[in-house]
């Protein structure tokens, strides 16, 4: 069967909606290469180069060289009528019938973002990347974040996530047989290691052609609730990931800039054209996608944190009545050293509670 099902979702043309419509008329994947070329132009009405029995023998005789290197390589198949294969992108017309994965993500997660940008990115982009993510993963730890494992925003997203904890897909545009760019390999060693997936519908292989990563883009588009793009030049691989996400009846949203600035310009852009909602961190995006009423609050945790010390929930407890202070003032009021207060500022902002601002000041985070 899975013959079968390998040739004909690498028909050349082949997508979701077409597989459906031949598959209601000749019955089977299996049926689809066993009839014959006069059979299959009757049943369907139609001529096609995909009918004569040479194009079909040759997919044949590919789908067996690719299922010998899937179990080589312990790579699974996704078809579109399992369970597993990520039913938003199902809603996305030119679909691929068949991905390959490696790692265990839950593709039909509760939650799920992708999230773009320019592989030129500024240390603006990757901050905001990083702290959304870092929000993200606390406020709703069951989010998956979606893209595409390149220069820039794509791989500050994925590392961001692998910091977090949060896991994440890499959409790839090229096989698995090996990791594109090079230069990325550990990252996507390490997104499978910890919860997460690469993924792909190229075959191994398949050449890589600059189209394939503008129809990478729709898979990034087409498996997530909604896209962000955080930085982007006035053209560029994200603003086609931004369209598509529009044209899927996606949300976008987009992460305002500078104006001027070169790689602001295509948010801006997005923004000033109704093209996409500006968002300036994780909590907008909660509250556009009406998301926060199942996040988590944290102040409430904060009340009931189990694992603070007598010290450290002092600290917190003066931060929270008293806004941002100063380490001496905390240090004062706590009636505490200066060095066990910085033992516990410390302890408190690994857990993330709290936030360290700059002259040595310190805020509850939000």
């Amino acid at each position: 069967m899975l013959k079968y099902r390998l040739a004909f979702a690498s028909i050349r043309g082949m997508g979701v909606d077409l597989a459906t419509r031949l598959l209601e008329v000749v019955g089977s994947e299996e049926e689809f290469f066993s009839l014959s070329e006069m059979q299959l132009r009757q049943l369907t009405g139609s001529r096609s180069r995909i009918y004569s029995k040479k194009y079909r023998q040759d997919q044949l005789a590919q789908a067996e060289r690719e299922l010998d290197f899937l179990s080589r390589s312990n790579i699974k198949t996704l078809y579109y009528t399992d369970a597993a294969y990520p039913q938003r992108l199902l809603h996305a017309p030119d679909a691929p019938c068949q991905l390959f994965t490696t790692g265990t993500c839950d593709l039909n997660a509760a939650h799920v973002v992708s999230v773009v940008g320019t592989r030129h990115a500024t240390p603006y982009g990757t901050s905001w990347t990083a702290d959304f993510v870092d929000r993200l993963s606390r406020r709703l730890p069951d989010t998956i974040v979606v893209s595409g494992l390149a220069y820039g925003i794509d791989i500050s997203a994925h590392r961001a996530c692998l910091r977090s904890g949060l896991p994440t897909v890499a959409v790839m545009a090229r096989g698995l047989n090996a990791i594109y760019p090079a230069h990325h390999r550990n990252d996507a060693a390490a997104i499978v290691r910890s919860g997460g997936m690469c993924l792909t519908e190229y075959r191994s292989f398949d050449s890589i052609h600059r189209s394939n990563f503008l129809a990478r883009n729709r898979i990034i588009a087409g498996m997530a609730d909604c896209t962000v793009v955080v930085e982007s030049a006035s053209t560029g691989g994200a603003l086609v990931t931004a369209s598509l996400a529009a044209s899927y009846n996606r949300d976008v949203m987009a992460v305002p800039g500078r104006v001027g600035d070169e790689f602001s310009k295509g948010c801006n852009k997005l923004i000033c054209s109704n093209r996409a909602l500006a968002i300036t961190c994780a909590d907008d995006l909660l509250k556009a996608m009406r998301w926060d009423e199942h996040a988590i609050d944290e102040a409430a945790q904060l009340e009931i944190f189990p694992e603070l010390t007598s010290e450290q929930q002092t600290v917190v407890d003066l931060l929270k009545s008293g806004g941002d202070m100063h380490i001496n003032s905390i240090a004062e009021q706590a009636g505490m050293p200066v060095y066990r207060v910085m033992a516990a500022l410390v302890e408190l902002d690994c857990k993330g509670l709290v936030l360290t601002l700059p002259g040595s000041r310190y805020a509850i985070r939000k």
